[in-house]
C-alpha cells in the first residue's frame, strides 16, 4: 500500500463513525480534521470533496457491518441458524461500538433519501445486496431440507430487513431497548417457524 493508500485509509477509518453518527450534513471539515488530526490540505489532497469522503464512509460502514455478520453466520452450517445470527445481532446492537451510532443503511438512508442522490445510490446498492443475502441463505435453507419448501425468499428477506431495520430507528429514537427486544423476538420466532 503506498503513503496516498494509507492516508486514504486512515481518513475513512477515522471519519466514518463521525458519518454514522453526524450524517454527511451533519459532518462539517472541523468534525474530519479533529476525527484525523490531519489539515483540510491533507484531506482535501486525498478527496475532491466532503462528499467523497462520505461515499468511502459509508462503504466502510457498511463493510464493517456485513464482516461482523458473515464472521458469525460462517459459524454455523444450518441455514435457519445462520438466519438467527441477525435478531441475535440486533438484539443488542446498541452495544456493539461501532453499530452504537445505529446501522449505517438506515442512518444513510433516512438522511440520503431525497438530498443526496450518489449516497442514496449506495444505500440502495446495498440494501440489495442484504436482500440478497437473505433470499440465497433462504434458497440454500429449502435445497438442504433445513427450511421448509414453500417459503418464500423474497418475502422473508423483505421481512427481516423491516423488522430490523423498524426496530433498530425505534430503538435509536426512544433511546432504550424495548421495543428492539420485542421484534428481535417476533423475528426469532418468525425464522424458527421455517425449520422443516
Amino acid at each position: 500500500m503506498s503513503k496516498a493508500e494509507k492516508t486514504r485509509r486512515y481518513i475513512i477509518e477515522k471519519t466514518a463513525p463521525v458519518f454514522n453518527t453526524k450524517g454527511i450534513a451533519g459532518t462539517s471539515l472541523a468534525d474530519m480534521m479533529e476525527a484525523t488530526g490531519l489539515t483540510k490540505g491533507s484531506i482535501y489532497g486525498n478527496f475532491e470533496s466532503k462528499d467523497d469522503v462520505a461515499l468511502a464512509a459509508f462503504d466502510y460502514n457498511f463493510g464493517k457491518v456485513t464482516q461482523y455478520i458473515k464472521t458469525k453466520i460462517l459459524a454455523h452450517e444450518n441455514a435457519v441458524d445462520r438466519l438467527l445470527v441477525y435478531p441475535a445481532v440486533y438484539r443488542d446492537f446498541l452495544r456493539i461500538p461501532f453499530l452504537k451510532p445505529g446501522c449505517p443503511l438506515l442512518n444513510t438512508s433516512t438522511e440520503a433519501d431525497d438530498t443526496h442522490p450518489q449516497l442514496k445510490a449506495k444505500a440502495a446498492e446495498a440494501l440489495g445486496f442484504w436482500k440478497r443475502s437473505l433470499e440465497n441463505q433462504v434458497k440454500r435453507g429449502i435445497e438442504r431440507k433445513e427450511i421448509k419448501k414453500g417459503t418464500d425468499p423474497v418475502a422473508l428477506a423483505v421481512v427481516i430487513m423491516s423488522v430490523i431495520e423498524g426496530a433498530a430507528m425505534q430503538a435509536k429514537v426512544t433511546n432504550r431497548s424495548t421495543e428492539l427486544r420485542i421484534a428481535m423476538d417476533f423475528l426469532e420466532k418468525l425464522i424458527k417457524d421455517t425449520k422443516r
